[in-house]
């Protein structure tokens, strides 16, 4: 491994560090301790004690750490049965003790990095990890912080505080790396293990230390010049999502005034087999990465004297969609001689992505609080969102999808496509259903409006109404299944390499859900 310690000391001692380095990665007698158990830290944590090593897991939350200390998992991907099983082996154990890092040789750093009330990064989780973690750091100790932040965060708040209050030079009596989660929440394909691991180090000794341990439990390692490339490839990748989901959001309306079906234009430009990747409308962008990420990037080139206007603009966009879902709903209601003051709204779905528990970021967090500010009588069913906190600290809490949910609303918005949502059972009871996801594509019925589908004024004379409900149902039964539960309407695509084109596509798209 070379250059594992840049220093003065005699070669052969250099050389018989490294070579104990990776001995002792090889025969798993490094331990690691991760800071942060969320999203990304439980299944990092998961992932290194399954390939052998001893992990220490610390969180501030005394709920998680019980938690997990019970063989419980919060986290879906990690059944309890795996972490009773580590824990059980000595693998595995959570506490809230910073002194734990005391034992540790590789320190893992996986704390939220949020925006402020003013809309600009909040790193003061990373900064509280650093500071209680410096103290017990041991000589040799390598430093991985995980967390999506900034370009230059890692030298600046992770290796300078640390080198003075050790007294310490990175590269020779600790080591510092940058390497950003790419967590998906809830995917079937790709976990910790089998996602390409971008790596930067501090010095070429950290990288090549880095590389050698992540390299020991991972498929694929990506290494990278320096932290503030492998930060800045984490910022850019999310902001690419935002730039292209905003653009999809704005045509979206367009299309609708235009009698165009946005679904069947996306689905028909994804045959496109080459420079071209979809993504999808939505009641907004949600979790910790799309709604975030970009803010950081255009905060770290502002402070250098650069603008990026097209982050700016993305994130107005995406941040409007859930004021345009519930204009829509008020004009539905006014459609049906009703109006939004006393309407009773169901919200089908919490979660900001399908299928998952994560609230973070929810554009059906600010449709159901804006819904209630307008006058309506708002409640929500969601599988996987038992209760939920609301803005005044109220808990709100999940009503059972049933056919009595549905009929006595005067409109269902479905906001998350759940797979758990029987939506031809939706359809058949509900006055009106407005779906914001597409997710009653091939359901039959004509009370459900979609969005992005083209508006049809009552002024219309040209079809009458059972003619238009024929029509939608006709568009609503044309469509592409993929894997993973999506459903997509298109227009004669029966061939099977089409319809295997369009799941892959959208698979590598993530949609518009906002998963890192």
């Amino acid at each position: 491994m070379e250059g594992m310690e840049e220093s003065s000391k005699p070669e052969g001692k250099k050389e018989t560090q490294e070579r104990t380095t990776l001995q002792n990665i090889k025969n798993r007698s490094l331990k690691a301790a991760v800071i942060g158990l969320g999203y990304v830290g439980l299944p990092m944590a998961v992932e290194m004690a399954q390939a052998g090593y001893q992990v220490q897991g610390i969180d501030i939350d005394g709920t998680k750490v019980a938690k997990l200390r019970a063989g419980k998992s919060y986290v879906i991907g990690i059944e309890d049965k795996v972490v009773q099983s580590l824990a059980q082996a000595g693998l595995f154990i959570a506490g809230t003790d910073y002194a734990a890092v005391a034992q540790a040789d590789v320190i893992v750093i996986c704390v939220p990095t949020p925006l402020t009330a003013e809309h600009q990064p909040d790193i003061s989780f990373i900064a509280a990890a650093v500071d209680g973690i410096t103290p017990y750091l041991r000589e040799g100790c390598l430093v991985i912080l995980e967390s999506t932040t900034y370009p230059g965060t890692t030298e600046e708040r992770v290796k300078q505080p640390i080198e003075a209050a050790k007294g310490w030079k990175v590269g020779q009596q600790f080591h510092v790396c940058y390497s950003p989660e790419r967590v998906d929440p809830g995917s079937v394909h790709y976990g910790v293990k089998n996602t390409p691991k971008i790596i930067g180090g501090s010095t070429p000794s950290c990288l090549s230390y880095g590389k050698a341990f992540y390299g020991s439990f991972l498929n694929e390692i990506v290494p990278v010049r320096s932290t503030a490339v492998a930060e800045t490839a984490k910022l850019f990748e999310n902001t690419f999502r935002s730039v292209n989901i905003a653009l999809v959001n704005e045509l979206t309306p367009a299309c609708e005034q235009m009698g165009v079906n946005i679904w069947e234009v996306l689905d028909a430009a994804a045959t496109k087999p080459f420079g071209y990747m979809p993504f999808y409308p939505g009641p907004g962008i949600g979790g910790h990465c799309i709604p975030i990420d970009p803010i950081y990037l255009s905060w770290a080139a502002g402070r250098q004297g650069s603008e990026l206007q097209f982050i700016s603009l993305a994130d107005m966009t995406n941040r409007k969609m859930p004021e345009r879902v519930v204009k829509r709903a008020a004009e539905l209601l006014e459609q049906n001689g009703s109006s939004m003051q006393g309407a009773r709204i169901v919200l089908a779905g919490m979660a900001y992505k399908k299928d998952i528990d994560d609230l973070r970021e929810s554009p059906a967090l600010d449709v159901y609080r804006l819904l209630g500010e307008a006058g309506a009588d708002v409640v929500y069913t969601d599988p996987m969102v038992p209760v939920f906190r609301k803005d005044d600290g109220a808990l709100a809490q999940a009503q059972p999808a049933s056919p009595a949910l549905w009929a006595g609303a005067d409109l269902v918005i479905i906001t998350t496509d759940h797979t758990g949502f029987d939506y031809q059972e939706m359809a058949d009871h509900a006055k009106q259903i407005f779906d914001t996801r597409n997710a009653t594509a091939g359901c039959v019925g004509g009370n459900i409006v979609v969005l992005g589908q083209p508006v049809r004024p009552d002024v219309n004379a040209v079809h009458d109404v059972k003619e238009i409900h024929q029509m939608q149902n006709h568009e609503n039964m044309r469509v592409s299944q993929t894997a993973g539960g999506d459903k997509r309407g298109v227009t004669d695509l029966t061939e099977t390499d089409r319809a295997s084109h369009f799941k892959q596509s959208h698979e590598n798209s993530g949609g518009s859900h906002g998963e890192s």
